[in-house]
């Protein structure tokens, strides 16, 4: 049978429509054919909902099918064959390989992005090229649904605590209220507040940039209208989440602790997310009056629910083509190669635990530190090694830590230095890539990343870097790339991170603290491959 028209096998009719039962039945085979081999990411996006931060995730496909349907209004149902229908299915196998190799290497966040682009390719395969890029916007709002990769969030949600705070503490000393800021921790004397994750604004950034695209789209105005709403979103949502902490704060020097907690500070959340929607309608307001259009906000949004029931129903007159054919089969077959292919079998190094570490080298003696216990549960390591060493000869004691991950790609990350020196109330000085000589070692010497930190008075030298599977790297995006390519070779998925620490009297120079730090490495770096194995 040739289909290089489409045909139709039309049934008595659904829903007040003629229902072709042989191109809808295609559709519906490609939809449960892919879930196999987007099954994990679609995990992954349910466990994401159920955080603070995303919970606005179940909303967007609500949102995007809203724009779908609002745009097939404009795309009527073509007069004749559909001819380039060809690009969507070469985008179905791109969405269907980028799954394949999230799941191969363990990092669902790849599984979801290949998910959005299979579904553009649908969209193709179901209009063609000229009619489905119409379609483009409410795909790409699709976005919005996805969690931020571990790594982008963790450094994200980090500056954003520590920017946060100090715009907060900005508006306190406005409002004449002793304070002072070390990290994200507000010290009001009598009480302490801690800006902690959930007060770093992501969740009302996520659901307001959503919010402003469709907001975006549906306004019929200049582009560069839409441009300036896109654009003001992330600020507007920072400045109002910090305006809240100064309100917080100010609240609890007043009234008490108890104004941080509880109901009030939910109300207090929900009354930021709301202003924000109201500053970015104002903003509207405001651009429409100074480019002389008079219509009302309404008027300007393109808000017209009428016929989307008609264009519903749509849905289920799909014709049946070759490509819609090819993009079954293609789906259905690769879902099926991935659930009858054999087990990769995950590579588990022989390793000694950090509790073997020797605490006693030449001069050097350590003692095992104890980690807060929301410490370790942020930090997530499988095996960790916390500890402080001193010796005879050293003017300063160093502190000394390890921590390892036997899967770094299943949603575990290890957490740079970098990042986290700062919520600490450190001021990271200065931070550079150094090549570090370690003459008598195994290793010979190494690159890492060297950082000078202050707070107050006190300074502190830094060395850490990223040690698993024989290498060595400074990078925590090379690290990543290394940890994706060696889970797909070799199966190996285990990484560390190691930081050292001393401080830098105030009659010593760098030098000499460097030379500690090197001194200590040499008489213990051979010692890793014990516990981080090549």
């Amino acid at each position: 049978m040739s289909f290089t028209a489409e045909t139709r096998h039309r049934h008595p009719v659904f829903l007040g429509t003629p229902l072709d039962t042989y191109g809808f039945g295609l559709f519906l085979l490609c939809c449960l054919g892919a879930l196999p081999v987007f099954w994990s990411g679609l995990v992954h996006l349910g466990e994401a909902w159920s955080r603070p931060e995303y919970s606005h995730g179940p909303v967007i496909p609500v949102l995007s099918f809203y724009m779908y349907l609002r745009e097939l209004k404009a795309v009527p149902p073509p007069t004749g064959p559909v001819t380039d229908r060809w690009p969507g299915l070469a985008l179905i196998a791109l969405g269907l390989l980028a799954a394949i190799a999230g799941n191969l290497v363990g990092i669902p966040d790849i599984v979801t992005y290949g998910l959005i682009v299979w579904i553009g390719g649908l969209v193709l395969v179901g209009f063609g090229w000229s009619r489905g890029i119409l379609f483009w916007p409410a795909v790409l709002h699709l976005v919005f649904m996805l969690p931020l990769p571990n790594m982008i969030y963790w450094n994200v949600t980090i500056a954003l605590q520590f920017l946060s705070s100090e715009i907060g503490v900005w508006l306190l000393r406005v409002l004449q209220v002793p304070v002072y800021l070390e990290g994200n921790v507000i010290d009001l004397g009598t009480y302490k507040l801690q800006v902690a994750e959930a007060c770093s604004g992501l969740r009302y950034m996520f659901p307001i940039m959503s919010f402003t695209y469709v907001f975006a789209v549906l306004y019929r105005g200049p582009v560069w209208h839409k441009l300036v709403l896109l654009f003001s979103a992330v600020p507007i949502a920072v400045l109002m989440n910090s305006f809240r902490i100064g309100v917080i704060g100010f609240l609890v020097d007043r009234k008490g602790i108890e104004q941080a907690e509880g109901f009030l500070h939910v109300f207090e959340g929900w009354v930021i997310f709301l202003t924000c929607i109201a500053i970015l309608f104002a903003m509207a307001v405001l651009m429409q009056r100074l480019s002389g259009d008079k219509r009302h906000l309404g008027d300007a949004l393109d808000m017209d629910f009428s016929n989307l029931g008609e264009q519903f129903r749509r849905v289920f007159t799909i014709p049946a083509s070759g490509a819609l054919i090819a993009m079954t089969l293609l789906t259905c077959a690769i879902s099926a190669a991935w659930v009858l292919a054999p087990a990769r079998a995950s590579v588990t190094p022989e390793r000694d635990s950090f509790v073997l570490f020797p605490m006693n080298t030449g001069e050097w003696r350590g003692e095992r530190t104890l980690l807060d216990p929301e410490v370790e549960a942020f930090l997530g390591a499988d095996d960790f090694l916390s500890s402080n060493f001193v010796s005879p000869a050293a003017a300063a004691p160093v502190d000394f830590f390890v921590a390892y991950y036997h899967k770094e790609t299943d949603g575990s990350y290890i957490h740079s230095p970098a990042a986290c020196l700062p919520a600490g109330g450190w001021e990271v000085f200065r931070i550079d890539p150094t090549r570090v000589d370690l003459p008598g070692t195994d290793f010979g010497g190494l690159t890492l990343n060297r950082a000078i930190i202050q707070k107050g008075l006190s300074k502190q030298l830094v060395y850490f870097w990223f040690e698993g599977r024989g290498r060595s790297t400074a990078n925590d995006m090379v690290t990543k790339f290394h940890t994706v390519s060696d889970s797909l070779l070799r199966g190996r998925r285990d990484i560390s991170v190691v930081r050292l620490i001393t401080p830098i009297g105030e009659e010593e120079t760098e030098a000499q603290a460097d030379e500690r730090l090197k001194n200590f490495l040499t008489a213990h770096i051979d010692y890793l491959p014990r516990f981080v194995p090549e």
